[in-house]
């Protein structure tokens, strides 16, 4: 009998409370500041699923075989009708994919494209809470706090 190793997709690692707020920090201030004024009002600063969404997404992609989650930043579209808050505004999109190594012995990660009325279209998730707009009631949490100087507009705590 010839069996197959299966190679591990493991990739992450836990980190600590300093790594999120530095990495947090420097996001605010390298990429953060500049989108928000090019979109013209504060872009989001994170995108929160909910555990059942999560579970019910892995349970999902499973059953067509996927190994690994993709998550693609994205923007909504400056007309987005669906949720007007969410208009310009960054998030996340979590798409399925599948572990493939190629002839040259490396691994890629293939996303994964399912049938649905008759039409191939990929295996996603989308619309997550994404803070700002739907912070909570002091605008969500202190992670990576920075002061954000902007000339003339004054120093702003982000």
């Amino acid at each position: 009998m010839i069996t197959k190793e299966k190679k591990s997709t493991k990739v992450g690692k836990y980190v600590s409370t300093e790594f999120v707020d530095n990495v947090t920090r420097e996001y605010k201030r390298e990429r953060w500041i500049h989108n928000s004024e090019r979109i013209g009002k504060e872009d989001s600063l994170s995108a929160w699923y909910g555990v059942e969404d999560i579970e019910g997404f892995l349970a999902n992609i499973k059953q067509y075989g996927a190994d690994g989650v993709k998550f693609y930043f994205m923007a909504y579209p400056a007309d987005f009708p669906e949720k007007p808050e969410y208009a310009g505004r960054q998030s996340l999109v979590m798409v399925a994919t599948k572990s493939k190594t190629t002839e040259m012995g490396t691994t890629v990660n293939k996303d994964v494209y399912i049938t649905k009325n008759g039409t191939n279209t990929i295996l996603g998730f989308n619309m997550a809470n994404i803070c700002p707009p739907a912070c909570g009631l002091f605008g969500g949490d202190s992670v990576g706090v920075t002061l954000i100087d902007r000339g003339n507009k004054g120093i702003e705590i982000v």
